[in-house]
């Protein structure tokens, strides 16, 4: 049987897309049948030590050359850059870039009440977060403990709401806070470093509570406290907090960046806090992520 397309709904232009995927064939023998690809997989590509010599080869001055072909292989608006793109001097640095002021508008800014996305990505929501058996796979679900790595910070958020916004590596890779409010220290829940692209998740939706994770607990009038988790992957063996804890931000704030490679960030709500826009919530509804940027409306407050 071949393999199926990974599609998406492009909220931009109202249709279904099938996704570019960066390594695809790498990929499918990693989390396919092969036994070489799944002894690879659990010796060598899950652990650090494999992510840290993709980073060190990312960025050297050597991997500069990968950039201009990446950019036309994947339609990478390349005027969108803080920068001109051969200026920069590593795929790390234009990988994890600054765009122009004003490429990421945020919606309506002084509404504290409009949630907005807070990264560029493929997007799931999910009301109710006791409800998400079959994400990607039948009957499979984690609990906001194992997401969060603390039975303490999990008890505001059972039956809460939830936003999985997965990065592929052709995206914008720094993620933005949803909404204004006072963050608080940054927590590391180490893990490994598995795949997190749909072809990985199929076979173990729970590889997003077991890698690498950085948890912030945002404290907002609106929302409640706000749950973001920036999860790592393969390759991306840095996740950068770009943000200072215990010091009001607003909604669209940089938070952070990702290091090269397929990332995630979930944003979890408290019970009865938001609800979702409708075109995320009927697309999620069929299991059908919706591609869409950063700062783009996310869901309003409730009550």
């Amino acid at each position: 049987m071949p393999d199926q397309p990974t599609l998406f709904h492009n909220r931009a232009t109202g249709r279904t897309e099938t996704e570019q995927i960066y390594g695809e064939r790498w990929l499918r023998w990693l989390y396919g049948k092969n036994p070489a690809g799944r002894l690879a997989l659990a010796l060598l590509v899950r652990r650090a030590v494999f992510s840290k010599w993709m980073g060190w080869h990312m960025n050297s001055a050597r991997s500069a050359r990968k950039i201009l072909p990446f950019i036309v292989r994947y339609g990478i608006d390349a005027g969108e850059c803080a920068q001109n793109p051969l200026l920069y001097k590593s795929f790390n640095a234009f990988f994890s870039r600054a765009l122009k002021p004003g490429a990421r508008p945020v919606a309506e800014p002084d509404n504290p009440r409009l949630a907005v996305l807070p990264a560029d990505g493929r997007h799931l929501v999910f009301p109710n977060l006791a409800e998400t058996g079959g994400i990607y796979a039948k009957g499979a679900r984690f609990t906001a403990a194992e997401l969060l790595g603390s039975d303490a910070d999990a008890a505001r958020y059972e039956n809460g709401s939830m936003l999985i916004s997965r990065l592929c590596p052709t995206d914008y890779h720094r993620f933005h806070f949803p909404a204004g409010g006072v963050p608080g220290e940054p927590r590391l829940v180490n893990g490994a470093l598995f795949s997190v692209h749909p072809i990985a998740l199929k076979k173990n939706i729970r590889y997003l509570v077991q890698n690498k994770r950085v948890v912030t607990l945002l404290r907002t009038e609106a929302f409640g406290q706000v749950a973001i988790v920036a999860i790592g992957a393969t390759s991306v063996g840095g996740i950068q907090n770009l943000f200072a804890g215990n010091h009001p931000v607003r909604k669209g704030d940089l938070m952070g960046l990702f290091a090269f490679g397929g990332s995630c960030v979930i944003t979890l709500f408290e019970p009865g806090r938001v609800r979702f826009c409708d075109d995320l919530l009927a697309q999620s509804a069929n299991r059908m992520e919706t591609y869409s940027k950063t700062g783009a409306p996310l869901g309003e407050a409730v009550g």
